[in-house]
């Protein structure tokens, strides 16, 4: 017989399969499966509720039962295990399943149909919150984080910018910033990436991304170069704003 603790427990019928409460479980106890948040085992559930106040429809609350005790070493086994290219998303959209595929060479020759170069998109989804931290394209990559409005801008982004990364897009102005922040940390933890390059817009709203990303990069205490780009509306111009050096994490250790 297991003994009695707290762990939560989900109402399916006020659930809606949105998916935010997913990033806020750091133990990864919870997923979307068949549009509705399920608990993948009861072993990865702390009964600590850190997920409660993230769900919008109050689906999730904490209940004394028998339950398996928790067990901390298999939820850092289930954390390190790589995801499938098939894994199940968040979302439970079958759209936003993970796929990769070899983007075209650096220098393609133009089609003669219609002089148009090839995309540098080499994995889907892109949606920041739509991509597991375990998605294998992000491992030991260079990731690129990057303003959804910033593609109508730079006329020639797949080659100047996608080419070779793997792409993260949000919106800082109309998303949950710290969502943002907590999921950006766990991708960093898993991915260990080896470089990170945040383009933003110049207007104010925009700064939240690029915050969020430092913010993580610091918790995450990685040692990968960062560099923050600032692109402007009018004149199409792309700045650097700065490169955030690697000794304050250094510091930190």
């Amino acid at each position: 017989m297991s003994p009695t603790r707290k762990i939560v427990r989900i109402n399916e019928e006020k659930c809606d399969g949105c998916g935010i409460c997913v990033p806020a479980c750091a133990e990864g106890a919870l997923q979307v499966i068949d549009g509705k948040a399920r608990l993948v085992s009861e072993i990865y559930c702390d009964g600590l509720g850190d997920c409660l106040d993230e769900c919008p429809q109050g689906a999730i609350t904490i209940e004394e039962r028998e339950a398996a005790p928790f067990d901390e070493e298999a939820v850092k086994a289930h954390l390190t295990q790589p995801q499938t290219e098939t894994a199940p998303l968040p979302c439970g959209c079958p759209g936003s399943a993970l796929r990769s595929f070899a983007p075209h060479s650096d220098s393609p020759p133009l089609t003669e149909a219609k002089k148009i170069p090839p995309s540098q998109l080499g994995h889907w989804p892109i949606q920041l919150m739509l991509i597991p931290p375990g998605a294998p394209f992000l491992t030991k990559a260079d990731i690129l984080i990057c303003a959804d409005c910033v593609p109508f801008i730079v006329p020639d982004f797949h080659f100047r910018y996608l080419a070779g990364h793997a792409v993260l897009v949000g919106c800082p102005k109309l998303d949950n910033i710290s969502l943002y922040r907590t999921k950006l940390e766990q991708i960093f933890r898993q991915a260990a990436p080896k470089r990170i390059t945040v383009l933003r817009m110049e207007v104010p709203c925009c700064a939240g991304l690029a915050n969020a990303v430092e913010m993580a990069w610091a918790a995450a205490k990685l040692k990968c170069p960062l560099e923050i780009h600032i692109v402007g509306i009018n004149n199409n111009r792309i700045d650097r704003l700065r490169a955030v050096s690697t000794a304050s994490n250094d510091s930190e250790t």
